[in-house]
């Protein structure tokens, strides 16, 4: 027998997640972890940490010639890293 009021798992947590606040904290998290995917794992390679505080991820890096080389293309860096969560997380990246 089949229910007729049936619904998605996937919509229903997302839905709890939203009412929750946790809607924000778990995409920042993702986006975090995105992070050596995204760049791939070169750069990876060179990063020492990355948080998100009020929607700027913060990017620690060890090497000077990567830190100038993703300072130039940071505005698409912002898009693919948001592209990839499925949301508006940060809107924009420091590299410290």
């Amino acid at each position: 027998m089949r229910r007729q009021n049936a619904e998605i798992l996937g919509t229903i947590l997302n839905q709890v997640m939203r009412e929750e606040g946790l809607e924000t904290p778990y995409n920042e998290y993702r986006l975090v972890e995105a992070w050596p995917e995204v760049v791939g794992p070169g750069i990876a390679r060179f990063t020492a940490s990355t948080e998100i505080r009020n929607r700027t991820l913060f990017v620690r890096l060890t090497s000077s010639v990567v830190r100038q080389e993703l300072f130039a293309g940071r505005a698409a860096l912002v898009r693919r890293l948001n592209d990839y969560v499925g949301a508006q997380v940060i809107d924009s990246i420091r590299f410290v």
